[in-house]
């Protein structure tokens, strides 16, 4: 892939959770080609590991693990892995994440109709799923912390040490029938400040970004129908795109090489970057 501009990260291994999806492979990719070792952690190994692969094909340092980021018995095993390979961890991405349809709501907004008319097929606030919510939450949430109780414990000494959690513009405004997801990213947000000023006086940075609206394979099947076109909900979103449209993955890497950089962000700690095309600015009006 083609980055913006390169940092060196010759001799650093990178930790990268959630490595398979679309955009955090984008920044296993540009890591790589800074020339760091890139640890690919995925649910599925398969998909690190094609990941990793691809890597590899192109003259880079990368290996495929599998880790569920639910589970600290499966990410110490994953460590295990990290250091007999590569020896020591300097950067956490905490990429995993995501959202369940058992909790987000059918419509934006609850209706008399909805609870008088006892109406079927749709799910209002009060139908969600505890389970689904709960899911939603520890996917994302617990799913940041863990993984960094596992690897951000090798990171003590290390020079240029940092953690980079992945949050949301749900964080900053919650978009309508996703609840769950929502309030976990605004758990996200939250925790790099308070993780921020943990580990201030060990020297690990802790920042996030948090990505406007880009095409995944998790959110494809909202954005678009089966033809292919745009639905309503895509063009709400771009409506209130100062920008007018989607993000490319490879846009966050300006961000993340910045990031992990500490001769650029050495004093910048504690912080949730924005990179949305102009959504969170943007009142409507």
């Amino acid at each position: 892939m083609s980055i913006p501009f390169k940092v060196d990260l010759s001799g650093k291994t990178v930790v990268v959770t959630g490595g398979g999806g679309v955009l955090c492979s984008s920044f296993c990719f540009a890591l790589a080609e800074c020339g760091a070792n890139v640890a690919v952690l995925d649910l599925k190994k398969e998909s690190a590991d094609v990941i990793a692969d691809r890597i590899k094909a192109d003259g880079g340092i990368a290996i495929g693990v599998a880790a569920n980021v639910l589970s600290k018995d499966s990410l110490v095993e994953a460590k295990k892995i990290v250091l007999d390979t590569f020896g020591n961890i300097d950067i956490l991405i905490n990429g995993a994440g995501g959202n369940s349809p058992k909790a987000q709501t059918t419509k934006e907004y609850l209706y008399p109709d909805d609870l008088e008319n006892g109406i079927k097929d749709i799910t209002t606030f009060f139908d969600l799923d505890p389970s689904g919510v709960e899911f939603v939450f520890n996917l994302n949430f617990l799913g940041t912390l863990l993984p960094t109780q596992v690897f951000a414990s090798e990171m003590y000494g290390r020079e240029g040490a940092t953690v980079i959690n992945i949050s949301s513009m749900n964080a900053f405004r919650p978009l309508t029938k996703i609840p769950a997801y929502s309030a976990a990213k605004s758990a996200v947000s939250n925790f790099t400040m308070w993780l921020a000023v943990h580990f201030s006086k060990v020297n690990i940075r802790v920042n996030a970004i948090a990505p406007g609206f880009f095409v995944t394979a998790q959110n494809k099947g909202l954005l678009f129908d089966d033809n292919g076109n745009p639905t309503a909900r895509t063009d709400k979103i771009l409506a209130a795109t100062p920008m007018g449209r989607f993000g490319e993955p490879e846009e966050l890497i300006g961000t993340l090489l910045y990031l992990v950089n500490s001769k650029a962000s050495g004093f910048v700690n504690g912080i949730i970057i924005p990179v949305d095309g102009g959504f969170s600015a943007y009142s409507g009006v």
